[in-house]
């Protein structure tokens, strides 16, 4: 694997940006479409519905995501399927925040095919907008990546394989404070993730008596394409280090800085935008600047598997193995319950996930065979997550730390476990 593929598969998201997505297409179990009378009674048929961001600003996403999503589904059906049936998948572009129309559009295409469990979207703002008609058809959904803290016990059919901003912040807030920085600048567009991330980042390193000179209180339009007042603004404010809490807006406002005279080998990334800038940036631009992203390092072996599913290379990793442990489990839970209806996958998602204790299984396969002989289960997935806790939540995760090189590719350096406090 080359190393622009040395990039964490994340158990955190981080990634909010504005509204989501499901899916829509394969076929569907024998209960009727979206009215919500569809996800409860006994089924034999598992649907997965599938909400990627294709197109937009989180579009570098999708190839991972839909090569988990390829790669989860071969893996269930090799093994025999879910209760002796395939799985089948339905899929749809919830595109991003600033297509708010595309999101709905993609959520009812997926409920139309009567899913038994969704998986995404990746966006915290995005799942803000469409959580409710998913979850009050009791069918549970599953993100990847949505990290809002204001998402635990969201909802009892709301899960997430990654944990909340609140580990990932104060994580990079604790790297900031040790690297020294003593004056701290914060660039991050107005959006749910965004402010959140930035709320918890700004309370760990000012415990810590590093100040912030800029953007404790400010936040630019997520749609923003000109950064040149707010680099030079940044600039102004005299900071050793410019934390970055964006998505694709960073390109630009990386090169803003750059020319407004920001030292560009002292940023600090999240998960949202710790990724491969080798073809952006001209070599050394990020050179010796940081990123977090929640998660472990995937091996190389579970890499080449995402990108031989997927068909196709992938780029960035963010979110691949969360997207895969939340299908595995909750293809576990319909196992266990004897039926592929979201109210019994709801019921038996904590339980898979070791949240009772359990024999430990790696992989569907072995999982299986487990509940066929009638033992409790605890998936221990590529994630490394704990049991889900009392908030759906993972109740510890790994956040790792990146370093870019020379070649502005992020390469792993270290991993924090944190636990995720419940509400």
């Amino acid at each position: 694997m080359n190393s622009k593929k040395k990039i964490l598969f994340t158990a955190t998201a981080a990634v909010a940006a504005a509204i989501m997505a499901l899916a829509g297409c394969g076929s569907s179990s024998s209960s009727s479409g979206a009215s919500g009378s569809g996800s409860s009674g006994k089924k034999d048929a598992f649907v997965l519905g599938g909400l990627w961001p294709d197109t937009g600003s989180l579009a570098y996403l999708g190839p991972v995501e839909h090569g988990a999503e390829k790669l989860a589904v071969s893996d269930i059906n090799a093994a025999g399927g879910v209760l002796g049936k395939d799985v089948t998948t339905t899929d749809a572009d919830t595109s991003d925040a600033d297509h708010a129309d595309q999101n709905t559009s993609a959520v009812q295409s997926v409920l139309s095919k009567n899913p038994s469990f969704v998986i995404g979207p990746a966006s915290s703002a995005v799942v803000k907008n469409v959580y409710k008609t998913i979850t009050e058809q009791k069918i549970p959904m599953l993100s990847m990546g949505a990290t809002s803290s204001d998402f635990s016990g969201l909802s009892p059919y709301f899960f997430r394989t990654v944990p909340p901003d609140t580990v990932q912040g104060t994580v990079l807030g604790q790297v900031i404070a040790q690297d020294g920085v003593k004056n701290l600048a914060v660039a991050v567009f107005n959006d749910e993730y965004g402010t959140g991330l930035r709320d918890t980042v700004v309370k760990t390193v000012k415990d810590a008596g590093v100040n912030v000179v800029y953007g404790e209180k400010d936040a630019f339009d997520p749609t923003e394409t000109n950064f040149s007042s707010i680099a030079t603004a940044i600039k102004a404010s005299n900071p050793d280090a410019v934390a970055v809490i964006a998505f694709d807006q960073t390109k630009p406002l990386v090169k803003a800085l750059k020319s407004a005279g920001v030292d560009t080998h002292k940023l600090y990334f999240v998960d949202g935008n710790t990724s491969d800038y080798s073809k952006v940036f001209d070599a050394g631009l990020l050179e010796g600047s940081k990123g977090t992203i929640p998660g472990v390092q995937a091996s190389d072996d579970f890499q080449k598997q995402l990108v031989d599913a997927y068909g196709k290379d992938i780029d960035n990793f963010t979110y691949g193995a969360e997207t895969y442990d939340g299908i595995i489990l909750a293809a576990l839970a319909a196992q266990k319950g004897g039926s592929a209806d979201g109210e019994t996958i709801q019921k038996n998602m904590a339980a898979v996930s070791g949240a009772n204790g359990g024999t430990e299984c790696t992989s569907y396969k072995e999982c299986l065979a487990a509940l066929k002989s009638g033992k409790d289960i605890h998936y221990k997935g590529v994630t490394g997550i704990g049991p889900f806790n009392s908030s759906n939540d993972p109740s510890s995760a790994n956040i790792g730390v990146y370093k870019f090189d020379a070649k502005n590719v992020p390469n792993f350096d270290h991993a924090q476990e944190g636990k995720v406090p419940t509400k």
